[in-house]
């Protein structure tokens, strides 16, 4: 017959079915152990680093930060100023018996210079029980008086230091001082002119007129004529300083020193008729004017502001 069909091999058809179906199991089995493995190695990986860095924490903590043998003992505060060595330790907020590794020297160098009267300071560990603190002090050379409204309604002054740099201190309390209150110079020149809210205990005053003033009074001594009592800077062009005999002294903002010789050779030169500056206008550069007073009694020479030597200081 045409239309007779031809006889296949059954056999090898449900072979080559067999074989196929087992290729894919190979196949999917392969590729289900190549995600496990994806998976798994990272998942091990970041779990050997996470039992290693928790090893490493309890080690460090049983070793070191909880290790008896680092304790702090020893606390040696080193000044150049008059500041109590226990008050710098106070203000350090370092505690005997802290954990010398764990102690963090930048917070103890911070809470120290967050102090006005501080200019900088310096934190050692020396193993295994001392800490070396050393402070440099802020010396002032000039006081501002501001007065104020308080919640009264009262007037009260509050009181500001500059050092020569122009920084803004608060006064310490005498208290807190190794120099006796007898013995310490609360006759600081007294500049007029600046606003309460230029007076930021810790920041620098930047104005040009303070600047000067503070220039001045590092310059006068240098010449011999430390006797400023007061400045004032309320003048955008000059400043104007009283001296302890009441004279008037008015300086141009530039060339301070060269106003500061000129002076020094005036004053000299009234010492020796008897005379005494009333007023001088050194903001004028030739034909200088100058009003002369009667001497009284004769001024010592050139009188010095006197300061307590500075003497550095340990405590342990």
């Amino acid at each position: 017959m045409w239309f007779k069909r031809k006889q296949k091999n059954r056999r090898l058809g449900r072979g080559h079915v067999l074989d196929v179906r087992l290729r894919s199991e190979q196949v999917r089995a392969t590729r289900t152990r190549l995600a496990i493995m994806a998976v798994s190695v990272p998942a091990l990986t970041v779990f050997g680093l996470y039992l290693l860095w928790r090893t490493g924490e309890w080690a460090l903590d049983k070793f070191v930060y909880e290790n008896s043998e680092f304790a702090i003992q020893n606390i040696q505060v080193q000044t150049d100023g008059m500041i109590l060595p226990a008050q710098l330790q106070q203000w350090s907020n370092v505690k005997p018996g802290a954990n010398l590794i764990a102690l963090d020297l930048a917070s103890v160098k911070r809470n120290l210079e967050l102090v006005s009267a501080i200019q900088s300071v310096s934190v050692e560990r020396v193993l295994p029980r001392t800490l070396k603190i050393r402070v440099t002090e802020r010396k002032p050379v000039a006081e501002v008086n501001v007065p104020r409204t308080d919640a009264s309604g009262g007037i009260v002054i509050s009181i500001f230091q500059l050092d020569a740099d122009g920084f803004v201190m608060q006064p310490l309390d005498p208290h807190r001082r190794v120099v006796p209150i007898s013995q310490m110079n609360n006759q600081w020149p007294v500049i007029t002119g600046l606003n309460l809210d230029q007076l930021l205990p810790g920041r620098r005053v930047v104005s040009p007129q303070a600047q000067a003033a503070l220039k001045l009074l590092v310059l006068a001594p240098l010449a011999g004529l430390a006797d400023l009592r007061r400045i004032d800077i309320s003048s955008p062009q000059v400043i104007v300083a009283t001296t302890g005999q009441g004279g008037e002294i008015t300086f141009g903002m530039e060339n301070l020193q060269q106003q500061l010789w000129r002076w020094r050779e005036i004053y000299d030169w009234g010492v020796s008729q008897k005379k005494m500056i009333a007023s001088l206008d050194l903001a004028v550069a030739n034909n200088v004017p100058v009003r002369w007073a009667e001497i009284v009694s004769a001024p010592a020479a050139a009188p010095t502001v006197s300061t307590p030597a500075n003497t550095r200081r340990n405590h342990v």
